[in-house]
């Protein structure tokens, strides 16, 4: 097996690496900051997403006006998924060939500067049809950047943190998740506060938007303090001949196609839950509940801010108990309670904020350990590519596509429990995938074997030092 490129690391001033090449104790100063900067870009992405979740409406009167307006934005929102799977074929290979911090840096810069240039587009009254294709061409350029900003994200964290502690660190990427959606619910509910609904329909919905240049900037900053990850510059001393982009697709069809069949099992249902729950639910709360806009955003935000306190709970716990109770729980208790609680959530406010709190709180234990347990999923030498490559690809096919299915499959049925039956499905898919993934609790992640708990790491058959 040949692995990245033996470049010479050259850590930036005053943030080396977080451990040595021998494997001591992390120093938890640089942990946290690796946190933070992969935190920062991942909340800068899920605003984006959180946004235009709850500005469908506003997106639908500049963008798409007419009688199949709001499946056209739900559309517009799916468009981006088709280029996340493009971007993790090219972000993911570079990622474990040139390092984890350079791809980092651009995918932020593409992702903060598309979303920033959306609050600028003129609308479909001002320059006709060329306002949804500039949309949808800055939504492809998301999707791109994304393709390659999670999973980077992911790994250059978890590589970061301490074997024992990954859980809990790796929940602060989901709690970047989490503000991300929340902050861009509290922005447009304090618009429609404040301004009022007429203003945010007219002008105001785009200030939103326009925050991401200056949350880019600040991710950016904070990315390029920091050193390469730990793990990939222990292997790059190594002096192993550099891998070619088609060597890593040759090696995870080869070595690793039982573990991307795993984790794409895992995708489909941590996404499906993700954009059925967070993403299409704002719609739904309006087009099938008739709930008004602002109590609708009153809801996303109250549910959303809660999951984003108990996010590190729940990655500490997985560190206790395991990646798999986690998930086996979370996946059975969404089969078991997803139809009563949006049967609940039909009979107003109280009880629409009720059950979308229960079904908020089972998806957590997924939600919050993800960034530990995907990493883990692959070797140091294809973790980048492995992880970017098979997230993004069930998520386009599956995740990203979940808030235009239900509001399809709703419009034919007829039916408003679909969602509630859509996630059950995805979450059946999720609990079998679930039985045939590794425990990874406290396992390294060095070497170029694929991490197991119990097993010490290696790279090409030989011992790593401790």
């Amino acid at each position: 097996m040949s692995s990245p490129a033996a470049q010479p690391h050259s850590p930036s001033p005053g943030s080396g690496p977080a451990h040595s090449a021998a494997g001591k104790e992390p120093d938890l100063r640089t942990v946290r900051k690796a946190v933070a900067a992969s935190a920062i870009g991942n909340a800068t992405e899920w605003f984006d997403y959180g946004m235009f979740a709850v500005s469908t409406a506003y997106i639908t009167a500049h963008f798409f006006p007419g009688e199949h307006g709001q499946l056209a934005t739900l559309l517009t929102f799916a468009v981006s998924f088709v280029c996340r799977p493009l971007g993790g074929m090219v972000w993911g290979p570079l990622g474990d060939r040139i390092g984890r911090k350079s791809i980092l840096a651009m995918t932020i810069l593409l992702m903060a500067g598309a979303t920033f240039l959306i609050g600028l587009t003129p609308s479909v009254a001002t320059i006709g049809v060329g306002a949804p294709i500039i949309l949808i061409l800055l939504r492809i350029v998301q999707g791109f950047s994304s393709g390659g900003e999670y999973g980077g994200a992911a790994t250059f964290m978890a590589e970061h943190a301490p074997d024992k502690r990954r859980g809990f660190y790796g929940s602060f990427l989901e709690f970047g998740t989490m503000a991300g959606f929340a902050l861009g619910s509290l922005i447009v509910l304090l618009g429609e506060l404040t301004i009022g609904s007429d203003a945010m329909m007219a002008w105001g919905w785009r200030v939103p938007f326009l925050l991401a240049g200056p949350m880019g900037l600040i991710g950016l900053y904070l990315r390029m303090r920091l050193g390469e990850s730990p793990v990939f510059a222990e292997l790059e001393e190594q002096d192993r001949e550099a891998q070619t982009v088609g060597g890593v697709y040759r090696e995870l069809i080869t070595h690793h196609l039982k573990q991307v069949l795993v984790m794409a099992g895992l995708v489909i249902a941590v996404n499906v839950v993700n954009y059925t729950l967070l993403s299409y639910m704002p719609t739904y709360l309006g087009a099938e509940v008739g709930l008004d806009q602002t109590t609708t955003l009153t809801i996303m935000f109250i549910a959303q801010f809660a999951m984003m306190v108990v996010m590190p709970f729940g990655g500490a716990l997985s560190d206790r108990v395991g990646r798999k109770p986690m998930w086996f729980f979370s996946l059975i208790g969404l089969i078991v309670f997803s139809v009563p609680m949006y049967m609940l959530m039909a009979n107003g406010f109280v009880w629409a904020l009720l059950g979308f709190a229960v079904l908020g709180l089972l998806y957590i234990p997924q939600l919050s350990s993800i960034s530990a347990t995907f990493p883990a999923m692959f070797p140091t030498h294809v973790r980048f590519a492995g992880f970017a490559i098979t997230y993004n690809v069930a998520t386009a096919a599956f995740g990203g596509t979940a808030p235009a299915a239900n509001d399809f499959l709703i419009d034919k049925t007829g039916s408003p429990l679909v969602p509630a039956f859509y996630m059950m499905a995805a979450c059946v898919i999720g609990l079998v995938a679930t039985f045939f993934m590794k425990e990874t609790k406290a396992a390294s992640l060095r070497g170029t074997q694929v991490p197991e708990t119990g097993v010490a790491p290696t790279v090409d058959g030989e011992p790593v030092a401790r």
